[in-house]
């Protein structure tokens, strides 16, 4: 059997972080399992090349949600990345951090002011290399590369001036700890190609005669010494492996994984695990509950006298014209996230933060992986950025290698549904504003004929998709929070030897796109795991 001092499931965004700090320090070995390939899929650098990785069994676990009754019945898609870089590989290459109060909400939920904004915010910056340098808020020659977007659309300088009009002020920054404004979002980009934190972690750390990394392995339980997690079990290369941890196995596996795993290996509610034939070794109520995502509502506005996307690629010269620009100098529509303007505002006055992000998009299409409409149209997709609606992730079978049931449960409270009812009323208010009247704007989804609350919630069922942004399916609080299920340190709770590191134990999610939060908390835990090791308190 193969020991390692730390194991890390999952070669994700934390995973990769974690495996790059662990591995500064010489005398430590780590074993790093990765469940997908290595990143050496064309599609995953090319910042378009989203619409192939997503949905492709190479680089997305292929996740789907349930029938939500808050959709009307619909199922949704759920990609999560199965590759080195995780999520980073497959993701929109936003950089958020969030709002101050998440933070500091977060600290209040575990006890630990370490969680705090004013604490956090050095790590943000440690990571960090920010194309405009350091400064009070941000970072310069960290491994996480900050970009502005190298393109610009007509129809979205005029969404930025009809947002000022509606009161939502400009802005070039949406990480000072405020991110109230419109503008331009910034990326995890170099020169036009995405940077995923394979590339940025990983890559250097890999030279480390310390660091193991398997790719292919999917893990299958983990073991134990009594209250001890000593080791996993993993199959890989059609075989199956034992490995031990002298230290700490962590899981990095993500939302839906890390939740998977623990019940897999008898740690979560003791009746679903009883009712599946695996035996119970830690009962932890809070595993895969508490899930949040940021459910998107789409609003499709058909425009003229302005070109979008939607017919620059009509034809097959736009299309080789659009290929060439990027060939000269990585720019153009190839080089374009998959939202390209930013906006953070209030549903409605009584709000006492923002409390909605906007992705707005020169494009517009029926849904994910369908052509683009022939007219020319934009897209502003509004989302709850603090939804009150609850869902879970589980198993229903003690085979690991059977999808979980992913049921986030979207629009399952009256507030949600007065905020979508809300959110979509305040699009219309910009899209009404004297800057886009030029183009003659024209609702073509949901349509100017929904009105009343009731409908415009339905609505939203109908239009609503998640932007992936799952969280909190083993979320941190206190020891004696009887729905926690690490500690503020992020320790198993009641389980020794056992670290989750991960999206999942966001208690809340925070007010923005979650992948460079999950940075954070990795920079966090990488901390925590070594001053827990040489204090003794290894839980």
């Amino acid at each position: 059997m193969e020991t390692y001092d730390y194991i890390i499931v999952g070669g994700g965004t934390a995973g990769c972080v974690l495996a790059n700090r662990l591995t500064q320090d010489a005398d430590v070995s780590v074993l790093l399992l990765e469940a997908g390939g290595k990143d050496d899929y064309h599609w995953i650098h090319i910042p378009v090349g989203y619409l192939y990785c997503i949905g492709n069994p190479r680089t997305d676990w292929m996740y789907r949600t349930v029938a939500e009754a808050g959709l009307n019945g619909r199922s949704l898609i759920y990609p999560r990345g199965r590759v080195l870089g995780g999520c980073s590989s497959i993701n929109g290459m936003i950089y958020m951090r969030g709002q101050r109060e998440d933070y500091d909400e977060w600290a209040r939920i575990t006890g630990d002011d370490g969680w705090r904004w004013d604490n956090v915010l050095p790590l943000f910056k440690r990571s960090e290399d920010h194309h405009r340098g350091a400064d009070d808020y941000h970072g310069a020659g960290g491994e996480w590369r900050v970009e502005p977007q190298r393109l610009r659309w007509d129809i979205l300088e005029r969404f930025i001036d009809a947002a000022e009009q509606t009161g939502i002020p400009r802005t070039d920054d949406f990480n000072r700890g405020d991110n109230f404004g419109v503008g331009y979002f910034e990326v995890n980009q170099r020169r036009g190609i995405r940077w995923n934190t394979s590339k940025a972690f990983l890559r250097r750390a890999s030279e480390r005669p310390n660091l193991t990394i398997v790719t292919g392995a999917q893990v299958s339980e983990l073991t134990f010494d009594g209250r001890r997690c000593s080791g996993l079990h993993y199959v890989g290369g059609g075989q199956a492996h034992t490995v031990a941890a002298r230290r700490e196995v962590i899981l990095a596996a993500g939302a839906v994984n890390t939740p998977q795993l623990l019940e897999l290996s008898g740690i979560g509610q003791p009746e679903r695990l009883q009712a599946l034939g695996i035996p119970v070794r830690q009962a932890l109520p809070g595993v895969g509950e508490n899930l949040q995502d940021h459910l998107q509502l789409r609003m499709i506005v058909k425009v003229e006298g302005v070109r979008t996307l939607n017919t620059r690629v009509g034809n097959w010269w736009g299309k080789l014209g659009i290929g060439l620009q990027y060939a000269w100098n990585q720019s153009g529509p190839m080089s374009m996230a998959p939202s390209q303007l930013g906006a953070f505002a209030r549903s409605d006055p009584d709000q006492a933060r923002p409390n909605v992000e906007y992705h707005v998009q020169p494009l517009s299409l029926d849904k994910f992986g369908e052509p683009l409409h022939r007219f020319n149209a934009f897209t502003a997709s509004v989302c709850n950025l603090r939804p009150t609606s609850r869902g879970s992730v589980h198993i229903d079978s003690p085979d690991f290698r059977q999808a979980p049931v992913i049921a986030p449960n979207y629009l399952s409270t009256d507030e949600d549904r007065k905020v979508a009812a809300d959110s979509l009323r305040l699009t219309r208010r910009i899209v009404a504003a004297p800057a886009l009247a030029p183009y003659r704007p024209q609702e073509w989804l949901p349509g100017p004929h929904v009105e009343d609350d009731e409908s415009l919630a339905r609505a939203a069922g109908d239009i609503g998709t998640t932007i992936f942004h799952p969280v909190g399916t083993c979320r941190m609080g206190k020891p004696d929070d009887p729905q926690a299920v690490v500690d503020q340190r992020l320790r198993v709770i009641g389980v020794q030897g056992l670290r989750v590191v991960d999206a999942s134990v966001m208690p809340l999610i925070t007010s923005g796109n979650t992948n460079s939060p999950t940075i954070m908390i990795a920079e966090r835990a990488s901390d925590m795991i070594r001053e827990d090791w040489r204090s003794g308190a290894r839980g």
